[in-house]
C-alpha cells in the first residue's frame, strides 16, 4: 500500500501534494514561500500565535478497555468518550482534506528493542520540520520498510466548535487513542504537543513491559559511565547534561530497559531566553541552520535578541542532536552509575547537593520538587513551592508510583548512586539570597561524576536530614552547609521546617491503603 493510500484511509480526502519525508533544504525552502523568516544564524523563526506552551487542561485520553484500566485518571489523564473522539477526528480530518501535507516517518526510541515507529501528518512545514529536529530519522533503508505503529495528525488550524456541549475545557483538543494507536491535535500550533504527547504515550507502553520511561536528561563519559540528570523547568536538566567533556545522549526523554539507557529523540528543544554564548556555548552554538527557534525576537537583519521575552519567557529552539558536536552516536549507553535530581529551591534552604539513600532516591522522585520564585507570576510575592512526581507528572498515564516502583528496582539491580542538586538559592530566600553560581553547580556535578564527592566526611542536616559533603573541593563550607550562609538563623530554620511541611503534606497522597510502599519515612521530620 503506498502512502497517499494510508493517508486516505485516516479519512483524510482529496489530498494535494503530499509531501512524504522531505529534507530540511525543501522544508525551509516552504517555510520562507510561508512568511517565516531565517535568524542571521540560519536558523528558522517561527510564531507560534497564541499559544506559547502546551494546553495541558485539553489533553485527553479515550476511556476505552483494556486503556483506562491502567490509566491513572484525574487531573492530568481526563477521560474523553469514543464517541467525541470520533466527532473531533471528523473535524482534524476535514481540515486536512483538500490541502497540501507534510508526512514525516520517524522513531521513538533508539533502543532497537523499544522501538515505536510514529507517522506524523501536518498541513504546516515548519510543524513537519520541528518533528524532524525532535524524533530519531530512519534511514533510507529503514523508511523503504517503514510501518508506522502509532500516527498523530496535526489539525492545528481546526477547532472545535462544541466543546461546551462536549464538556470539555476550550475549543483546543490533544485527544489520544491508545487502541487505535492514533492521536489528534486541533486548535494550538505549538509544536511541544507532538513532542510531549508521544512522550505520554511512551510512558504508558514502556512501563507495561517493565521498562522505565522518564523526564531526564543523559550523558556518557569516556570511561562509559552514565549519569541521569532529572529535573522540572528552569533547573538546569539541559545546561548541565550538555558537557564539553561527556557526549550527550540526550536532553529531555529517556527510557531504560534491559540494554541500558537510550534517548527516545533524535534532537534537543532547549529554552533560549536569555542565552549566551559564555554561559552556554554548545547550545548556542547548536542554533544554525535546520535548527528552529520559536517566538524569539529579532531585527530585520535576523539579529536575535535573546533577553526579550516580550512575546514568551518560554521562547525555544529545536535542533537535530548532531548540532551537539560532542553528542554520543547511537543516543545511548549502558546502565546509569548516577542519577542526579534538580531542583531550583527558591526557599534558599536545600543544600547544593547531597547523597541520597535508595529510600530517599525514592521519596524525592515522587516528590519532584522544584520552587517558583516570586515575581514569575502575578500575586506571587514569595517562593511557591512546585512538586510534579517523577519530574514530570504532567506526562505520566499511570500512576506515579509504577514509575517509582520501576526506578527502585533498577537503582537496586544496578547500584546506582541518587543525588540531590540544588540549583537554586543560597544565603536566603529569592529576594534576599543569591542564585547558586554555575561554577559551584558544575563543581557539585563533576565531584559526583568523578567520583570524589564519596572521599570525604559528611554531616547530616536538620529536618530533611540530607547527608551533606563537609568539603567539597574549593566550595565554601558556608555555601555546602546552607545554614551557615544565612546571617538570621532562626529564620532559616523556620523556613527549612515549612518548606518540610509542604513536602510532608503533599506526600500524604501516596500514604493510603492502596498504596504498594509508603516511603514518608525517608522524607523531612519536623522538630
Amino acid at each position: 500500500m503506498n502512502t497517499q493510500t494510508e493517508i486516505e484511509n485516516l479519512g483524510i480526502k482529496n489530498i494535494g501534494e503530499l509531501y512524504h519525508n522531505v529534507g530540511f533544504d525543501t522544508l525551509i525552502e516552504h517555510e520562507i514561500k510561508n512568511g517565516e523568516t531565517l535568524a542571521d544564524s540560519g536558523a528558522t523563526m517561527v510564531d507560534t500565535g497564541i499559544f506559547t506552551g502546551r494546553s495541558p487542561k485539553d489533553k485527553y485520553f479515550v476511556d476505552q478497555e483494556p486503556s483506562n484500566k491502567n490509566i491513572a485518571w484525574g487531573d492530568v489523564n481526563q477521560p474523553v468518550s469514543k464517541e467525541i473522539f470520533d466527532e473531533l477526528y471528523a473535524v482534524a480530518t476535514e481540515q486536512l482534506s483538500g490541502k497540501d501535507l507534510y508526512v514525516m516517518d520517524l522513531y521513538a526510541g533508539a533502543s532497537k528493542a523499544s522501538q515505536y515507529p510514529v507517522r506524523f501528518v501536518s498541513e504546516i512545514a515548519w510543524q513537519a520540520h520541528f518533528v524532524k529536529n525532535m524524533f530519531i530519522r530512519p534511514s533510507e533503508e529503514e523508511l523503504a520498510g517503514f510501518k508506522p505503529g502509532f500516527t498523530l495528525i496535526n489539525a492545528c488550524q481546526a477547532v472545535n466548535d462544541k466543546w461546551k456541549e462536549h464538556g470539555l475545557n476550550s475549543e483546543v483538543f490533544v485527544l489520544f487513542n491508545v487502541e487505535d494507536n492514533i492521536a489528534i491535535v486541533g486548535g494550538t500550533w505549538y509544536g511541544g504537543e507532538m513532542k510531549k504527547g508521544i512522550f505520554s504515550m511512551m510512558n504508558y507502553w514502556l512501563p507495561l513491559q517493565d521498562k522505565l520511561a522518564m523526564h531526564c536528561s543523559a550523558n556518557i563519559g569516556k570511561e562509559g559511565d552514565v549519569a541521569l540528570f532529572f529535573g522540572l523547568s528552569g533547573t538546569g536538566k539541559t545546561t548541565l547534561s550538555t558537557d564539553a567533556n561527556r557526549e550527550l545522549i540526550g536532553d529531555d526523554e529517556h527510557g531504560w530497559d534491559d540494554e541500558g539507557v537510550f534517548n527516545f529523540e533524535g534532537g534537543c528543544y532547549a529554552k533560549v531566553i536569555n542565552l549566551n554564548a559564555n554561559n552556554e556555548p554548545e547550545i548556542y552554538g547548536a542554533i544554525k541552520r535546520n535548527a528552529m527557534l520559536e517566538n524569539v525576537v529579532a531585527n530585520d537583519a535576523g539579529e536575535v535578541d535573546y533577553d526579550d521575552g516580550s512575546k514568551t519567557e518560554n521562547t525555544r529552539v529545536s535542533y537535530p542532536i548532531e548540532h551537539i558536536e560532542n553528542h554520543c552516536t547511537t543516543l545511548s549507553g549502558g546502565h546509569p552509575n548516577n542519577i542526579i535530581f534538580l531542583s531550583a529551591d527558591a526557599f534558599g534552604v536545600l543544600p547544593p547537593v547531597s547523597k541520597l539513600s535508595k529510600e530517599q532516591a525514592m521519596y524525592y522522585f515522587l516528590s519532584g520538587y522544584t520552587a517558583k520564585v516570586a515575581g514569575t507570576e502575578r500575586g506571587i510575592t514569595e517562593p511557591v513551592a512546585t512538586f510534579s512526581a517523577c519530574f514530570g507528572e504532567a506526562f505520566l498515564p499511570l500512576h506515579p508510583t509504577v514509575y517509582a516502583k520501576l526506578l527502585g528496582e533498577k537503582i537496586d539491580e544496578h547500584g546506582v548512586n541518587v543525588y540531590l542538586v540544588n540549583t537554586g538559592w543560597t544565603g536566603g530566600a529569592y529576594g534576599v539570597g543569591k542564585r547558586m553560581s554555575i561554577k559551584d553547580t558544575r563543581a557539585c556535578i563533576n565531584s559526583i561524576l568523578d567520583g570524589s564527592i564519596n572521599e570525604g566526611e559528611f554531616d547530616t542536616t536538620r529536618t530533611f536530614r540530607l547527608k551533606v559533603p563537609k568539603t567539597l573541593g574549593d566550595i565554601k563550607p558556608e555555601v555546602l552547609n546552607p545554614r551557615l550562609a544565612w546571617e538570621d538563623k532562626e529564620l532559616f530554620d523556620a523556613t527549612r521546617d515549612k518548606l518540610g511541611q509542604m513536602f510532608i503534606d503533599n506526600f500524604q497522597k501516596y500514604q493510603t491503603e492502596e498504596s504498594e510502599f509508603d516511603f514518608s519515612e525517608a522524607g523531612p521530620k519536623l522538630p
